[in-house]
């Protein structure tokens, strides 16, 4: 593995690498059998992005949060998300105090390093509006005063696919905010036997350790946001996207801030596997998590049975991969 230093911190590629590892084992500790699906969450938070988890109640997402939350060393929040949430209640509001004469600002759940927005598609299109908002911003104006969000910052949402009473879909221009869609799904067998014998869950909460601060997190952002990608894989990347807005069977393909994502989050899989580089390999490992929830299905496409997955399928098959040198194979 190449030392190369990061010119925003004296954190080297072989430390970040060993903190990736080092907080996954923690991880461990509470999520058992996910280790794929963590370590992708993990990238989304290291290439500053937001996350989307799309399942079933009880399979984890809740727990997952928290657990990057104590062994991040993060300031963390949840809120439910429920028809009756304000926007204010997510970005704040200000309030006049008369002793003073003034108006003071409140901050909103909002500010702090992590949230845990959980069903976001139970509450009203302006309140996820006001979170996508900041999500994208970083910052709030209120009563033309600009508040910036803590540093870093990640929002990981949750939705539950089944049973749409009293839902609001986030339509496809906001699905587009969240870096990366992932479903956790149901634990294999020993892993739910091992949860069944206590190895998982709130007990095994009180034992995950702090391995980083907010301070060193972000350095570790810096380490992932400096690891190389050769033209070749732009290129390759550029071509995925190309493809996908030119298949006759999609009707909406990947934007321009969608192929952004991707080459973000294959910097954090590079470094999480120990280069300072990124590989076609590293693209294959999650072009799906990135690209699924941004497209949407031609009609035809249904009526020739074909799913988001299938199509895409088909736009990977379709592009030449790279070699490392930049000559396609």
């Amino acid at each position: 593995m190449k030392q190369r230093m990061s010119y925003a911190s004296t954190m080297t590629y072989r430390e970040g690498y060993h903190y990736i590892h080092e907080i996954m084992s923690e991880m461990r500790k509470v999520i058992v059998g996910k280790d794929t699906v963590v370590l992708k969450v993990l990238m989304g938070i290291l290439a500053g992005g937001h996350v989307l988890l799309e399942d079933m109640p009880g399979v984890g997402k809740t727990t997952l949060a928290l657990g990057f939350a104590r062994t991040l060393g993060l300031d963390y929040r949840r809120i439910q998300l429920t028809p009756d949430v304000l926007p204010s209640d997510i970005t704040g509001f200000s309030m006049y105090q008369k002793h003073t004469d003034s108006f003071v600002f409140h901050q909103g759940v909002a500010f702090c390093n992590l949230l845990l927005a959980d069903e976001i598609n139970r509450t009203s299109s302006k309140t996820q509006s006001a979170l996508l908002e900041l999500m994208e911003e970083g910052a709030v104006t209120i009563d033309g005063v600009t508040h910036t969000l803590p540093k870093p910052y990640c929002v990981i949402a949750t939705q539950n696919p089944v049973g749409s009473v009293g839902t609001q879909m986030l339509p496809e221009s906001q699905l587009d905010r969240f870096m990366l869609c992932l479903r956790m799904g149901y634990p294999d067998l020993e892993s739910e036997v091992n949860i069944l014998r206590g190895n998982s869950g709130n007990s095994a909460m009180e034992e995950v350790r702090q391995i980083v601060n907010a301070d060193r997190l972000q350095a570790i952002q810096q380490l992932v946001a400096d690891v190389y990608v050769d033209d070749a894989i732009l290129r390759y990347i550029a071509r995925l996207a190309a493809a996908t807005r030119n298949h006759p069977l999609l009707r909406l393909g990947i934007s321009p801030r969608g192929a952004l994502a991707l080459t973000a989050v294959v910097r954090a899989i590079a470094l999480a596997r120990g280069r300072d580089y990124v590989i076609p390999d590293d693209v294959s490992v999650v072009i799906g998590d990135v690209f699924q929830h941004r497209l949407m299905l031609h009609p035809k496409a249904r009526m020739e049975h074909c799913t988001v997955a299938d199509v895409l399928q088909q736009v990977i098959s379709s592009v030449p991969v790279p070699d490392i040198q930049g000559n396609e194979q």
